[in-house]
């Protein structure tokens, strides 16, 4: 394993960042304050470049390559944020980029991924081993990878959001809940505040909880695979090593949420904060809504961590 990231890193790559990346807003709502009983502090990534804060990590990563080495071009896989995040960061860095992405990701993040000039190539998400995949293919073509979680580089790219959370909120947090697949987000805001006394908390979909098992159990365990796939932008198996390593004993737990609480926090984010939430990406304020994390009289940070959602699945959520 690779030496792991520290808070110098995070802010290392808060100051690379600046001027690449958007410094998204702070959100705050009155209902949202009362439904919980506390202060919440809502940080919306959809809003960020390619729709996610995946391009964060990504864009870190890239720019820490030299000259030579990133004239190869990168490869990854992913089911489509940190593909869009790479793909959009090797586009502006003027380099090819390689995604395998599953065959079954929803079309708008394999266009969007296309649309930044990346070759895309599918596989079954059932049968194949993603990462076994992508080094198979980095050492075909020559390039180099980046892992969507599982890297220091983006590990501390993601935790800059944190950062602006933090500065933003105009005083320290009391808490911090996270959408989390393989950890590397958590990771990242882990760092960030870490010393700060928050306590961060692991929000994944029912069926994709290993972040959680694991915490319990304090070693790595993965899922079985057979849950749900609605937030397709958190079905990593286990959680990453390097992730695991920083994020084992910084957390203060994990909780899981349902599909029908999922698209109650989707439909709360567009017709009281208008933002436009993926499924992924809305499990956190799930967690929060439906009172999974303790809440009153604390102040709370929250991440919404995606927008990339299909059409069909948003109007599902709408009208459910």
């Amino acid at each position: 394993m690779t030496a792991l990231p520290t808070q110098d890193d995070v802010r290392a790559a808060a100051a690379r960042l600046a001027g690449r990346v958007i410094h998204t807003p702070m959100l705050r709502h009155a209902l949202l304050d009362e439904i919980t009983g506390g202060q919440v502090f809502v940080k919306p990534e959809p809003l960020q470049r390619t729709g996610s804060f995946k391009f964060r990590g990504a864009t870190n990563a890239v720019l820490q390559l030299d000259f030579s080495t990133r004239a190869q071009g990168v490869v990854t896989h992913s089911s489509g944020n940190h593909g869009q995040g790479l793909a959009c960061a090797a586009a502006a860095a003027g380099i090819p980029a390689l995604i395998a992405m599953p065959a079954d990701a929803p079309a708008i993040k394999v266009e969007a991924t296309r649309r930044w000039g990346a070759e895309i190539l599918p596989f079954d998400r059932a049968t194949t081993d993603r990462e076994v995949l992508a080094a198979r293919l980095a050492t075909e073509r020559g390039m180099t990878q980046i892992p969507p979680f599982d890297h220091a580089h983006v590990i501390a790219g993601q935790g800059t959001l944190a950062l602006e959370l933090l500065a933003d909120a105009g005083g320290a947090l009391d808490a911090m809940v996270v959408c989390t697949g393989g950890g590397g987000l958590i990771a990242g805001c882990a760092l960030a505040l870490d010393g700060t006394g928050c306590d961060i908390w692991a929000a994944e979909p029912e069926g994709w909880d290993d972040y959680g098992v694991s915490l319990r159990a304090g070693q790595r365990i993965g899922n079985d695979g057979r849950g749900s796939l609605l937030c397709d932008a958190l079905l990593s198996r286990k959680p990453g090593e390097i992730t695991f390593a920083i994020n084992a004993h910084r957390l203060a737990g994990g909780v899981a949420v349902t599909e029908a609480e999922v698209f109650a926090a989707m439909r709360f984010a567009f017709q009281h904060l208008k933002v436009v939430v993926e499924p992924g990406g809305a499990v956190a304020l799930a967690a929060v809504l439906a009172g999974h994390v303790p809440t009153r009289g604390r102040r709370v940070g929250l991440v919404l961590s995606g927008g990339n959602v299909d059409p069909a699945v948003f109007a599902a959520a709408l009208a459910a």
